[in-house]
C-alpha cells in the first residue's frame, strides 16, 4: 500500500534531487528519507530512482508516480481539513501564498477576519509572484494563491498555442480553467514620476509622452507588460532599473532616476516621496484573483479565506472610490 508520507518524500526527493537536500526540506534526517523511499520501493515492487553518485534520477515508474502525487496529496488535503472542519471551522488550517503588493494590502484585513470570525483555523502565508504561486497551487502546497494576470494575457497565450490546449498538455500560469476562480479586482496601472518632471501639472498622460524617458521596472511579469503596452504606443521603454521591490522603484522615481508604471495596489501602503501619480492612458488593468483546486474549493476553511479575501477587495474598492 502507498503511504500519503511516502509519496510526500519521493517528491521532495525529485524536487530537490538529493536524499540529504530531501530531509533539509522535510526537516527530517536522511537516514529516514532512504528507509521510507525503500518502503515506497518495497510497495510499488518497483525501483523509482536511479542512484548516479550523489544525485537521484526519476525512473519511468518514479516520474509517474511523481506525476499522481500532486493530486493525490491535494485530495488528501481536503479529506483531511474538511473532517477537521465539520465542527463548525473550530479547526482546520489554510496555506495562502500571494504576491507582495497583495500581502500589504488585501492579506491584513482578510485574515485578521477570518482570525476573528474563526480563532482556532490556523494560516500560515509565503510570498510568490504568479506564475509560481499558481505552480504551488496545481502541486498541492498551498491550498489557496492570490494571483493577478493582465488584460489580453490570457487570449495572446490561447493564440500562441493555437487556440487552447491540447490532449495532454498542462495547463499554463494565466490559463485557470481547472482552478476554482474568485475574482477580487481590477487594478489599474498608474504613472509614477518625479516631482519635478515635466508632466507632473498633467492629471491624465499618455504613454507615448515617456517614450524618451529612462524605465524603472517592476517584477518579471510587470516588465513584460510594461513592454507590451510600450510597443503597442509605437516605441520601446529603456529599462535603466529592475527590481521587485516597490519601495525601490518609488525610490529611484523620487531621486529623479526614471518614470514607471505601476499597479494601484502597490502604492496603497507605501508613500511615494519625491514622486507623484498621474493616470496613464491608454488604461491598462491586472485582474486580481483568488485561486484554488475544485476540491479544496468544498473544504470550509478554505471557503471562509476566499469570502473574506472577496470581502477586504470590496472594503479597498468602496475606499478608493471615496
Amino acid at each position: 500500500m502507498i503511504e500519503a508520507r511516502h509519496l510526500r518524500v519521493l517528491r521532495a526527493v525529485a524536487a530537490t534531487g538529493s536524499f540529504s537536500a530531501a530531509a533539509r526540506e522535510l526537516g527530517c534526517t536522511q537516514p529516514a528519507v532512504s528507509q521510507q523511499m525503500k518502503a515506497l520501493e518495497q510497495s510499488t515492487g518497483t525501483p523509482l530512482l536511479i542512484r548516479t553518485g550523489r544525485e537521484m534520477r526519476l525512473t519511468q515508474a518514479g516520474d509517474a508516480l511523481v506525476r499522481h502525487a500532486a493530486g493525490i496529496l491535494a485530495g488528501l488535503t481536503a479529506a483531511e481539513e474538511e473532517v477537521a472542519a465539520i465542527a463548525g471551522l473550530r479547526a482546520g488550517r489554510v496555506r495562502l501564498v500571494s504576491f507582495p503588493s497583495g500581502s500589504s494590502t488585501l492579506v491584513p484585513a482578510a485574515l485578521a477576519a477570518l482570525r476573528a470570525a474563526h480563532p482556532g483555523t490556523r494560516v500560515s502565508l509565503v510570498e510568490a509572484e504568479p506564475p509560481r504561486s499558481v505552480e504551488m497551487l496545481r502541486e498541492g502546497d498551498c491550498d489557496v494563491a492570490l494571483a493577478f494576470r493582465y488584460e489580453g494575457r490570457r487570449d495572446a497565450s490561447q493564440k500562441k498555442g493555437g487556440g487552447g490546449r491540447r490532449e495532454g498538455e498542462g495547463a499554463t500560469a494565466d490559463d485557470w480553467d481547472d482552478l476554482v476562480v474568485r475574482p477580487l479586482l481590477a487594478d489599474r496601472l498608474v504613472g509614477l514620476i518625479p516631482e519635478n518632471h515635466r508632466l507632473s501639472g498633467d492629471d491624465a498622460v499618455s504613454i507615448a509622452e515617456f517614450a524618451d524617458e529612462s524605465w524603472i521596472a517592476g517584477c518579471p511579469r510587470c516588465r513584460r507588460q510594461l513592454v507590451d503596452v510600450c510597443e503597442s504606443a509605437g516605441f520601446v521603454p529603456r529599462i535603466d532599473f529592475a527590481t521587485d521591490d516597490y519601495p525601490a522603484v518609488i525610490g529611484l522615481v523620487g531621486a529623479g532616476l526614471g518614470v514607471a508604471v505601476l499597479p494601484e495596489l502597490a502604492l496603497e501602503s507605501v508613500r511615494p516621496k519625491g514622486a507623484r501619480t498621474v493616470t496613464v492612458e491608454p488604461a491598462v488593468h491586472r485582474e486580481i484573483v483568488a485561486l484554488t483546486l475544485p476540491d479544496l474549493a468544498r473544504v470550509p476553511t478554505v471557503a471562509a479565506t476566499l469570502d473574506q479575501l472577496a470581502a477586504a477587495a470590496d472594503r479597498l474598492s468602496a475606499a478608493a472610490a471615496h
